[in-house]
């Protein structure tokens, strides 16, 4: 029988997380999972977990008095005088485990199992999210889809999304992130996936894992984490990364440009700003995809996509269909139409030197001869010491454009523009800011009608807010 919220008892989650009731009712019903004392529910069960900022158990006390039916807390913290004379905690139920976040982990691996969705699982240094949200879209046409909201894909996203699963899900799309070795394989065991995609590998979270061959071999914990009945698809176009998964003796399909890859994808027409297209081909027959997105990294996103889809033997016109109906993911190379027939590239979602080098090959394949190009870039992070020489190898690729204006921000914004000017780019085009409203002032005052605007930076860096001020 499936795991209902409403219907569960705390009593049935204790020996999936391995857990102790020390107080309170082990038998009151549970309405749901929360993490946040801020947003808990009368009867939800509250977890506390311990963050880089704060820590979960000092707000335990508020999630009770907000309502919640239970707490689940490190071994060691409950004092038992607390519910001593205190009516609102008497019948509260305390669970006490070893690790919280490991726990909850155990639990969203135990729920899954609880369900008969078949479970996707996507990671890769770029496109994850994109890959995810056509997944589900060519999904979602015949089957009821769960997917991880944003990009909560970490293991304290991933699992909440699981326990989300209800009885009349079909499917489950999961995306997963890492920063470090063996988080993929810790998530793999949890979601246990019956087909798992590595979308590529590129140079990302340097500081955990020092080097290329490092992120590969962490991407590929998927591939030797999934169980013998998985299936496996990777970029085959990628050599690093195919030998390494190959190593696994798992069924792998390849996808790719390259003749040697299982899904290729051929005949590939770039519309411009008006999107791309290409002939799918698998085993010999051949279908044709158009999608509203531009963008090189598209097609290999849609690629990434229909391979999942082959592997889980979905309709082929369910697979055109769905990638033709993808609007694209805001921050993520969506193409905004501003006044005056300028148009804005916004990709400031994230930015890795693989994600730049593919956006970069995109909007030189969108911009038109003669048309104004201004191109602004925030730091990419995460690089360890890697990281002046990527930036200055970014410059380098800017470039390649030849823009008529190229602004960066960031530490290491100077490294960028140094590498831009040692490139070609005369000094008086190539400037550093330190704000975004500096940024958003250098922009306006190069904007003419008919140019274009490309935008890229890593998270943290939060350029949607030079976004807003040029569209303000």
């Amino acid at each position: 029988m499936a795991a209902i919220w409403c219907e569960i008892t705390a009593k049935e989650i204790l020996v999936p997380i391995n857990g102790n009731c020390i107080s309170g009712v082990p038998e009151s019903l549970l309405t749901g999972l929360s993490t946040d004392s801020r947003k808990i529910r009368p009867g939800e069960l509250f977890w506390a977990l311990k963050g880089e900022q704060y820590d979960g158990h000092d707000f335990a006390l508020k999630a009770i008095e907000k309502g919640a039916a239970g707490i689940v807390v490190q071994e060691g913290y409950w004092n038992p005088e607390w519910g001593m004379g205190n009516a609102e905690f008497r019948d509260v139920v305390v669970i006490s485990v070893q690790d919280t976040l490991s726990a909850l982990g155990d639990l969203a691996g135990w729920w899954r199992h609880q369900h008969s969705a078949r479970v996707v699982a996507i990671t890769g240094s770029t496109g994850k999210t994109t890959t995810k949200e056509m997944v589900a879209g060519v999904l979602e046409l015949g089957n009821s889809t769960l997917k991880n909201q944003g990009n909560l894909n970490n293991l304290i996203g991933m699992p909440l999304t699981l326990l989300r699963l209800e009885k009349g899900h079909d499917m489950a799309v999961l995306e997963m992130g890492m920063n470090r070795a063996g988080e993929i394989a810790r998530l793999t065991e949890i979601a246990d996936p019956d087909v798992g995609v590595i979308t590529n590998v590129g140079m990302a979270h340097l500081e955990g894992l020092l080097d290329i061959e490092g992120v590969v071999k962490a991407k590929a914990e998927l591939v030797q984490g999934i169980s013998a009945k998985g299936r496996v698809a990777v970029n085959g176009d990628d050599e690093l990364l195919l030998k390494t998964a190959s190593i696994f003796r798992r069924d792998i399909t390849t996808f790719g440009l390259g003749k040697k890859n299982d899904v290729r994808a051929t005949a590939i027409r770039n519309f411009g700003k008006e999107g791309i297209s290409f002939d799918l081909e698998y085993h010999g027959d051949s279908l044709t995809v158009r999608l509203r997105t531009p963008g090189l990294q598209n097609v290999y996103n849609a690629l990434a996509a229909a391979t999942i889809m082959f592997c889980l033997d979905e309709h082929a016109e369910h697979i055109v269909d769905g990638l033709g109906k993808f609007e694209g993911i805001k921050g993520r190379f969506t193409v905004r139409h501003l006044n005056k027939n300028i148009v804005l590239v916004d990709d400031t979602y994230n930015a890795n030197p693989l994600s730049l080098k593919a956006a970069i090959d995109s909007v030189d394949a969108l911009i038109d001869k003669g048309e104004k190009l201004i191109v602004g870039l925030g730091e990419m992070m995460e690089l360890g010491n890697a990281a002046a020489a990527a930036h200055e190898e970014a410059g380098r690729m800017v470039a390649k454009l030849e823009p008529d204006c190229f602004v960066a921000i960031g530490e290491h914004a100077p490294e960028m523009a140094e590498g831009a000017v040692e490139a070609g780019i005369p000094r008086n085009r190539a400037k550093v800011v330190k704000t975004h409203d500096e940024m958003v002032r250098t922009i306006r005052d190069e904007m003419r009608e008919g140019c274009l605007i490309f935008l890229k930076g890593s998270r943290k860096m939060a350029l949607e807010k030079v976004v807003e001020g040029l569209v303000t």
